[in-house]
This record gives structure tokens, C-alpha cells and sequence, in this order.
């Protein structure tokens, strides 16, 4: 699976990209910026991505840029998001990567239904058909934590129909939850992981926040949040095994940094698209629209890092997905799941492209250079003392 530097990088011209790539000259791995579809050097600045957010002149930094370290094509014309040059990285290091949970009405209906289908993709279709214009009709335009929202709550508690995923949906403590190890996630070229033993799962497209230890949004990114749908469906208490897995968790192509071309208002307006392509001639298209988000961005942020609960190398966060799919692929009544080989491609023309190819997860490249690798990897270079 090959890309371009065309291919990923955002559409719409301007704004700052920083990201990270394994460079073979210099033996490991280097915050960048891009400049000209060129990659330039920030490792001058900080040896980390974690440090490099934490800079209160970051926006300068980024772009008075460094050495540089080849074209970005150089780091994908080999296939699978490496080249000639090194390979593409998860824009993050560092920091902890966490992910907020039912916070679209559509995926809210959609784990309901997961939870009353006992994780049997087979019995979707009848539960959906039976609670969708119930919950859809009620939920549409709630403000989590309101007192309408409360309303509503204790209606569908009389009614039976209460679940701990409207619980998270609308009342008023948000879902945020541990979806990777610091310096797991997979960057954009990379093969991502679904469990061998899942035989109900999805992409998950999202918006990503790039948040450093004092709760300071510096960009935004594109995420995978990739997920077994049966496993969590089986349990909630499952929802560890379902998410956090070798590769199952894809970030990149690089972290737009806020700046007078991007806000996090522009955040609020973004339409995140999903392209899967099968080697089976499977096709799907749909896309995630950030203005019916029922949580705002901010708030969630609020939510993860305050007070009660610090980062002190920051955090990544999925701002959640309103995508679920339901396209049949195996037969009527079946229901999407990935098959080894698929093609996945989240977009937006603000932040890029991140492609990744379905393997399961005990066949990708296993997870060895960790946090320990990392420092010894600079100390070897002379990063750190």
C-alpha cells in the first residue's frame, strides 16, 4: 500500500503540521514540521512530541523550522507507511492516549444496541428497527446534564428502555476512557489491528485533540479508534480488550496546531470522512459530521485533564464518532465487519488523510519500542543527559 505526499496532506493549503517520523539517517525518532511538503527537523526545540506541545512558543518554533530531513514523500515510497528515508509515526510520543465514548445520538443508539444484541450481530437489525425512532426521535438536540435530558432519562426508566450507555450520553459525566499505551498508537501508512477472535468490528473516524499537562488544546489531528463491537457488546467490562490492542489504535497524518488558519471552532464545523475498500470488492463511504456532536470538544477536554486527574506529558484525545455502520457485507441481516486487507481511509480537508490496511492483530508488527526504548534511544543520541 503505497501513498504521496498528495495523498495525505490536507486539502486545503496553510496552517502549521507537526507530526513525527522514524528517520534512518539519524537513527530514530524526530518531531517535524512540514514545510513545502519537506520534513524539517524540531528535535533542536525538544527531543519529544509530549515536550514540543508543552512550549508556550510552539507556533514559532514550528515554523522557523530545522534541518531538514528529506521530502515526505521520502517516508512513504516504500509502501506501508515507510521509504527510502525512514517511516510515518503517530504524531504523539509521550503522552497518554484516551478516547470519549457515546458522545453522537447515532452511535448512542448504536451501543445500545450492541449491549441488547449481547454482541450476536445477527439480532442488530431487529433491535435497531425497534429502538431507533424510539431513542432517535427523544435524543436528537439533548444537552447532556440538562434538565431536559434528565426528563428524558427518567422517561425511558419507566419505560425499561434505560441503558448505561444513554447514562454516558446524556447524562452528566462523559465517557473518556484508555484506548492506547503512551507510544503504541500507529501512524498513517501502518497496518492496524483487529482482534483474531472478533467477528463483529468497525473503524471508528474521529477528531483527535493534542492536549499538553496544563490542559492547553495546541491542534487537532485524525484518528482510528478502532473497535470489536461483539466483545464490548458480550460486556462493558470488556471494553478494555476491545479497544486497547496491538495497533488498534492509528493517528496521523500529522497534528494541525491551532493558529489564526485553525480553531478549535473549526473543530465544532469539520465533516470526518471514511472510505473502506475490500479485496473482496467490498466498497462503504459515509462520514462523521463534528457540528452534531452532543459534547463539546472543550468540554471533554474538561473532562479528562482538570483537578482531579493530571497528565504531566499530556494526552491525546478521540472526540468520539457518529459513524456506525450498518451496510451489509456477508449477507442480509449481517451487518459490517472488517476482513483482513481492508483499506481504510479517515479524511477532512483541514487536517488530511490517515490510510491504514486491516490485519488481525497478532499478525502486525508487535509493539517493541516503548517508552524505556525511547529514552535509550536518546540518551544513545545525545538527547537526553
Amino acid at each position: 500500500m503505497k501513498l504521496t505526499a498528495a495523498e495525505i496532506l490536507p486539502e486545503t493549503p496553510g496552517g502549521v503540521l507537526v507530526g513525527r517520523v522514524w528517520s534512518n539517517a539519524i537513527g530514530g525518532p524526530c518531531p517535524v514540521v512540514v514545510h513545502d511538503n519537506a520534513l524539517l527537523d524540531l528535535s533542536h526545540a525538544c527531543a519529544t512530541m509530549s515536550g514540543l506541545l508543552e512550549r508556550p512558543d510552539l507556533l514559532d518554533v514550528a515554523r522557523a523550522g530545522g534541518d531538514s530531513l528529506g521530502p515526505l514523500d521520502g517516508y512513504l515510497d516504500a509502501g506501508n507507511g515507510t521509504g527510502r528515508l525512514g517511516r510515518l509515526l503517530a504524531p504523539c510520543d509521550l503522552q497518554a492516549v484516551k478516547a470519549a465514548g457515546v458522545t453522537f445520538a447515532g452511535s448512542m443508539i448504536e451501543r445500545v444496541i450492541e449491549e441488547r444484541a449481547k454482541g450476536d450481530p445477527g439480532r442488530a437489525a431487529a433491535i435497531r428497527a425497534e429502538l431507533s425512532d424510539i431513542l432517535g426521535g427523544n435524543l436528537r438536540g439533548l444537552v447532556p446534564g440538562s434538565q431536559q435530558a434528565a426528563a428524558v432519562k427518567a422517561h425511558l426508566q419507566e419505560a425499561g428502555l434505560w441503558s448505561q450507555y444513554l447514562e454516558v450520553g446524556i447524562g452528566p459525566d462523559a465517557e473518556i476512557f484508555t484506548k492506547a499505551q503512551p507510544m503504541s498508537a500507529v501512524g498513517c501508512g501502518a497496518q492496524i489491528g483487529v482482534h483474531s477472535g472478533s467477528h463483529w468490528n468497525n473503524p471508528e473516524p474521529e477528531v483527535v485533540l493534542a492536549i499538553n499537562s496544563q490542559g492547553v488544546l495546541r491542534g487537532a489531528t485524525l484518528g482510528n479508534d478502532v473497535n470489536l463491537r461483539d466483545f464490548e457488546g458480550r460486556s462493558a467490562l470488556l471494553l478494555g480488550k476491545a479497544k486497547d490492542n496491538n495497533a488498534a489504535a492509528a493517528l496521523g497524518p500529522f497534528i494541525r496546531l491551532f493558529d489564526d488558519t485553525f480553531t478549535l471552532q473549526d473543530v465544532g464545523t469539520l465533516r470526518v470522512g471514511l472510505e473502506i475498500v475490500g479485496e473482496d470488492g467490498f466498497e462503504l463511504q459515509d462520514h462523521s459530521d463534528m457540528a452534531q456532536i452532543s459534547r463539546q470538544p472543550a468540554d471533554l477536554a474538561a473532562q479528562l485533564l482538570n483537578p482531579s486527574h493530571q497528565y504531566p506529558d499530556g494526552a491525546m484525545l478521540y472526540l468520539g464518532t457518529m459513524f456506525a455502520p450498518t451496510k451489509d457485507r456477508d449477507g442480509e441481516g449481517a451487518g459490517f465487519t472488517h476482513k483482513t486487507g481492508d483499506r481504510v481511509t479517515v479524511t477532512s480537508p483541514l487536517l488530511g488523510r490517515l490510510v491504514n490496511q486491516v490485519h488481525p492483530c497478532d499478525q502486525v508488527e508487535p509493539w517493541t519500542f516503548g517508552t524505556r526504548a525511547l529514552m535509550e534511544n536518546l540518551f544513545a543520541r545525545g538527547m537526553v543527559a
